[in-house]
């Protein structure tokens, strides 16, 4: 597998977990063990425990700047081994896959690219595939016009005063 491949591949399921609550439609996969199952057998991965998923989320999350969540532990059982001569992390679970998926962003250096929106009603996460890795909103077209607007508003409603 390519590099780019695998990076493209790590950066979705990374997403693709952050991504299981969602703060604009109240939903979150994570609230049921059902959901929970549902969702790691659609990636063809081990459930694993629900707990231990809700703990490594979080944890992510306030990682990547989710302002609503503390900093937090987060771990899994990930082997390594050696296949085809080239050393590879080898989850047994869903969650080891996504943190076995970060850390690989890590050692690539582009685990920082990985953001939350910082729009209140979003927290949506993306990733951040700008040059200079200045993007902020998840969507410039929905995100951050409303934060515009709501800027503009707020600044002629002072000027007015």
């Amino acid at each position: 597998m390519s590099t780019q491949v695998a990076e493209s591949s790590d950066v979705s399921l990374v997403l693709d977990f952050l991504n299981t609550v969602d703060a604009e439609h109240d939903t979150d996969v994570l609230r049921t063990a059902e959901s929970w199952r549902v969702w790691t057998e659609r990636r063809d991965l081990a459930a694993g425990s629900l707990p231990q998923a809700r703990e490594a989320r979080d944890a992510l999350r306030a990682a990547v700047g989710d302002p609503a969540l503390p900093p937090g532990p987060a771990d899994a059982t990930v082997r390594v081994e050696l296949r085809a001569d080239t050393p590879e992390l080898v989850p047994s679970t869903a969650v080891g896959a996504v943190l076995a998926a970060a850390t690989r962003l890590a050692v690539l250096g582009r685990w920082e690219r990985v953001k939350i929106c910082p729009a209140d009603d979003c927290r949506w996460a993306f990733y951040d595939r700008s040059r200079n890795r200045s993007r902020t909103w998840c969507s410039m077209q929905t995100c951050g016009n409303r934060e515009k607007a709501r800027s503009w508003r707020e600044r002629a409603a002072q000027a007015e005063d």
